[in-house]
């Protein structure tokens, strides 16, 4: 076990100096110096699962912000190359952000926030089962803060105006709505006099919001639902189903949703093409703790994740649907040990032994035949 977190922790500082070098350039792409695209070009986008900072995760931004504040971004610098060559970059949040001193894990110090602006995420899902930890103040001060760091959000709102607007992102030529849903809040009631503070589950609010967003010139809706079941790498019935109702919705013969990205299981889960979609049913988790089975025995496999990677072209006929031409997972693992997310495969091309992790996220992610649809895991 000891030398095998010197190998990763030798191969993370090679990997971490290469991003390191080439993160001002790559973030540049993506600002508004990146030249106007060619009308007739499509788009990549990425995702990433949960960002769930635990006690000791904090410690460690803390740690490399010197002991005053946090800094989170040498802990996504190796995945920053990957995210901000997309021309879409999409994440989740799972806890709401706090005050500078906020205990882990009920919530995450605002500095996370410019953590993910500068790895290049340009939104990210907000609704969970945490949404509600602080009320309707930590949904507030959650938005405030993604506002001030420049990263777009969807999934909760501070005023009912502001949830029935839809999240409308450019990417190259394309505006694609990012919508947000969560199963449950904890069994935390919605506040009062405020039920649009957090967007809850329900196939017919998914179809209704995706129709709108059509409306509102949406030329690709992405859903980002937190759902499934807790550790579990194979998706649950309620999953599936939910899976099959919403990509065979149609309107006008054209699919209302044109991606699905699930989280919550806290493990890689996997990928399928549904009626003719591509579903992601668990990204797992890209930052967190150390995690335990149900047993109570830490298991490593919580520490696993993916990056998925969807190339779009333009639709062949005006009004016709943008099609993934393109679908790839990048494997990932966090490092508890030195603190960082770690891209397994360049982590292998440095030296480190995790053949073993990779191997074992290939099989989850194409255990439903994704294979034969086109997946293949990226680099």
């Amino acid at each position: 076990m000891i030398a095998r977190r010197q190998q990763v922790a030798v191969a993370v500082a090679a990997v971490l100096t290469a991003a390191a070098a080439c993160q001002a350039q790559h973030h540049d792409s993506k600002t508004s110096g990146r030249p106007a695209p060619p009308a007739a070009r499509g788009f990549t986008l990425v995702a990433a699962g949960d960002l769930l900072p635990h006690s000791a995760v904090v410690d460690r931004a803390r740690f490399d912000a010197g002991g005053t504040g946090y800094d989170f971004r040498p802990m996504l610098a190796a995945v920053q190359p990957l995210v901000s060559h997309a021309d879409l970059a999409l994440c989740h949040i799972e806890n709401v952000y706090g005050d500078s001193i906020a205990a882990a894990p009920l919530m995450s110090p605002p500095e996370a926030a410019q953590g993910l602006a500068a790895t290049g995420y340009d939104s990210c899902s907000t609704a969970s089962d945490h949404s509600l930890d602080a009320g309707t103040a930590g949904i507030q001060r959650t938005l405030d803060t993604l506002d001030r760091a420049g990263v777009r959000h969807t999934g909760t709102a501070r005023t009912d105006a502001e949830a029935r607007t839809v999240t409308l992102l450019r990417a190259g030529p394309a505006k694609v709505a990012h919508l947000a849903y969560t199963a449950d809040t904890n069994g935390v009631p919605l506040p009062p006099g405020e039920p649009w503070a957090v967007n809850l589950l329900g196939p017919a609010r998914v179809l209704a919001d995706a129709r709108a967003a059509r409306r509102a010139g949406a030329d690709v809706v992405v859903v980002s639902l937190r759902w499934g079941t807790a550790g579990q790498q194979a998706p649950d019935p309620q999953q599936l189903a939910l899976a099959r109702e919403l990509t065979a919705a149609r309107t006008g013969g054209r699919p209302d949703i044109d991606l699905i990205l699930g989280t919550d299981a806290h493990a890689p889960q996997p990928y399928e093409k549904v009626n003719g979609t591509w579903v992601v049913y668990g990204l797992g988790d890209q930052i967190t703790g150390e995690m335990y089975d149900n047993a109570g025995t830490q298991d490593p496999g919580g520490n696993l994740s993916t990056l998925g990677r969807f190339t779009f072209a333009p639709p062949a006929r005006p009004g016709g649907r943008w099609e993934v031409t393109k679908a790839e997972f990048v494997p990932e693992l966090f490092d508890i040990d030195a603190g960082r997310v770690v891209d397994v495969n360049r982590a292998i091309g440095q030296g480190a032994d995790l053949t073993g992790d990779r191997d074992r996220i290939r099989e989850v992610v194409l255990s439903r035949g994704a294979a034969k649809d086109g997946l293949a895991m990226g680099k």
